[in-house]
């Protein structure tokens, strides 16, 4: 329903029978050029993004046990940001559109690897020690980045730089599709296989190995997946932020914490939630647009603040 109602809104109003016919392969409409070519790539991005980064909170937060928690966590968002930073400034999105996303994608996967290198170099792999050391590069790329934004060459690519870092969908074609689409699928149903180590372990560490999980062979596995999935959604979209944070524990609020819900209502509400805050993006102040992580904040952090005024209130209660 929200892919539906996100395509036929716009500055050229498409009715929506017209719009279902169209996203089911009917192309013979009159607005199915509009469709195919801008807005349908744009909302699929956006479904897939918001359901990659739904999810890897939701994990992220059984991992470290911390409802607070969000896909960036470790660092994998900034790792992509000073790849994208890197690739805007340089000038080597000028070889083509594909430069920025695989860079970032690329930086977000490093960061990853760095903080398990820096773990083993202690040989320390405990949940805390990754939570401090991803900290740590987070405190580090955000430097690297303010560097080169810093000497940025020209206001083309300072203005590039600061577009990306807010997260926005303009201009999404099928190339960003595919790119999402492939890694995110196949990464959420990755996921969705440990459902049931994933609610052991909220009993703590000691409980699942008790129960026979593997705890820390799972805990890799799974902060890899996570890792693919924001990196996926952050190199098509840039950073958005509070997908990740707000929606797994408003579907934990709601649902309870059975990840066999929980996980598969982090995904579809995720992705619900980012194709309508694109919508509000493009169509509150037009024909101003604004970009849609900047929506993201001013919804995310309300429905945030009252879900922790609300758990406050019942916990005292």
């Amino acid at each position: 329903m929200a892919v539906v109602i996100a395509v036929s809104l716009g500055p050229v109003r498409i009715p929506f029978a017209d719009t279902v016919r169209a996203v089911l392969g009917d192309d013979s409409g009159e607005h199915a050029a509009i469709i195919d070519s801008i807005r349908l790539p744009r909302v699929l991005v956006a479904l897939f993004v918001g359901a990659a980064l739904g999810v890897a909170g939701a994990v992220m937060q059984a991992l470290f046990r911390n409802p607070l928690a969000e896909p960036g966590v470790l660092g994998v968002s900034s790792g992509a940001a000073v790849a994208a930073v890197a690739a805007i400034v340089s000038g080597a999105t000028a070889a083509g559109s594909w430069v920025l996303p695989v860079g970032a994608f690329v930086g977000a996967l490093s960061a990853l690897v760095l903080v398990y290198a820096v773990a083993a170099a202690r040989r320390d792999r405990s949940i805390a020690t990754l939570l401090l050391i991803g900290i740590a590069l987070n405190a580090l790329f955000g430097a690297v980045v303010s560097a080169m934004v810093t000497n940025a060459p020209d206001d083309e690519a300072l203005r590039g730089v600061v577009f990306w870092l807010n997260g926005d969908l303009v201009a999404r074609t099928w190339t960003h599709v595919q790119m999402v689409a492939a890694p995110a699928v196949v990464a959420v149903a990755a996921v969705l296989a440990f459902t049931r180590d994933l609610n052991v372990m909220l009993l703590g560490e000691a409980h699942a190995q008790a129960s026979g999980v593997d705890v820390v062979r799972i805990r890799r596995i799974l902060l890899v997946l996570a890792a693919v999935l924001t990196g996926a959604a952050v190199a098509v979209a840039g950073i958005i932020g509070f997908v990740g944070l707000v929606i797994p524990h408003l579907i934990r609020l709601l649902l309870g914490p059975d990840h066999r819900v929980l996980l598969p209502g982090a995904a579809l509400v995720g992705g619900a939630f980012l194709v309508l805050a694109d919508l509000l993006a493009r169509m509150l102040f037009s024909p101003v647009t604004l970009q849609t992580g900047t929506v993201t904040a001013f919804l995310g952090a309300p429905i945030f603040l009252l879900l922790v005024l609300r758990r406050r209130r019942v916990v005292r209660a």
